[in-house]
């Protein structure tokens, strides 16, 4: 679907969030005494109530960070200050504050526990920028990704992530607002796009992290194939026989990551493999889900940038490398298949 212009989400669908919110909350006796009803209609435990209060507390919380950031760009002179290290520190503190709350109602209302093992931005190397190469498996992974980092290891993201998510209020305000480029796959010649990566990553200093999904998209079987189909059409026979062998990933998009090493030459590498939350991607994934009592880890790679090959074709290897290694590390630790009476209810 189309990405309606900036002014139709500011002005519209913004407004829109934050007047839903607000009867939400005035309704919400009701919605919860309707969804208690239901429920034993409904296999799972609570299943109903639930996902209804999980959707409320997004969309209230959506409006709050809406709020929030009317009075930061107030403040900042109509946004005439938006720019300026005091109010984009500001804005990041804003981010932390928010995910937080996020996370603390996932925490108590699904049971999610979440555990990251490995070498972290935190204890690789202090002082450092990072890139951060994580694989794509939803947005609930990617939002505990920058929760992690930004309220765990006091780290400033660049995020290269989908056009797509600028339906999300918050987020497109937010993002926009904060070093970050929001892309279109598909839509934006290569060249263009590494050109775009390669200026976002750009003066890292020592507490930012430079986010990529090299992926680009959720793993499937069909877009699998199609890239593999892609790799073979563009001659890159090796590369497609390696992205054959990967059972969980997708074949990784390198010039992205070349443009941000490439401008960050200072910079260590991190990846991030992560499971527990991988079919968790649309509402209906959420629903078919609950109740969760979800172990989600997240596990850290560190490669000081001394170890980061220098040619390219190199650094293609490398990453097809550690991409068969994260693929193998989630194959190892996929969570245990759900027993067949959670969904009775029993």
């Amino acid at each position: 679907m189309r990405l309606p212009p900036t002014w139709v989400r500011r002005l519209v669908i913004a407004p829109a969030v934050v007047l839903l919110a607000v009867t939400l909350l005035t309704t919400l006796p009701i919605w919860l005494l309707f969804a208690l009803a239901v429920s034993p209609l409904v296999p799972g435990r609570l299943r109903v109530p639930r996902l209804v209060f999980l959707l409320i507390v997004y969309v209230v919380w959506d409006a709050a960070a809406l709020i929030v950031l009317t009075a930061l760009w107030l403040a900042s002179g109509f946004g005439l200050r938006i720019r300026n290290p005091f109010f984009q520190r500001a804005h990041y503190v804003v981010t932390g504050w928010f995910l937080r709350t996020l996370f603390w109602f996932a925490r108590w209302s699904l049971h999610l526990a979440i555990d990251v093992v490995g070498t972290d931005p935190d204890t690789a190397q202090p002082g450092r920028p990072e890139i951060v190469v994580s694989r794509h498996a939803g947005p609930g992974d990617s939002f505990t990704l920058i929760h992690a980092l930004v309220n765990w290891f006091a780290r400033e993201p660049r995020i290269v992530l989908k056009a797509a998510l600028q339906w999300d209020p918050a987020v497109d305000v937010l993002l926009n607002r904060l070093p970050n480029r929001f892309i279109t796959p598909g839509r934006t010649a290569t060249d263009t796009l590494e050109e775009q990566i390669g200026e976002l990553a750009t003066g890292l200093d020592d507490n930012d992290a430079f986010v990529i999904f090299p992926e680009g998209g959720n793993f499937t079987p069909r877009r699998k194939v199609n890239a593999i189909a892609r790799l073979r059409a563009s001659g890159l026979d090796e590369m497609a026989v390696k992205a054959e062998n990967l059972r969980n990933l997708l074949p990784p998009k390198p010039g992205g990551l070349l443009a941000a090493i490439d401008a960050a030459p200072d910079a260590g590498v991190i990846f991030v493999a992560h499971t527990g939350l991988d079919r968790m991607v649309t509402v209906g994934d959420v629903w078919r889900e609950l109740p969760m009592d979800k172990r989600l880890v997240m596990r850290f790679w560190s490669v000081p940038p001394e170890e980061v090959p220098v040619g390219e074709q190199e650094r293609v290897d490398w990453l097809y490398a550690w991409w068969a290694r994260i693929d193998a590390w989630i194959e190892e630790n996929k969570p245990a298949p759900r027993p067949w009476w959670m969904d009775r209810g029993v």
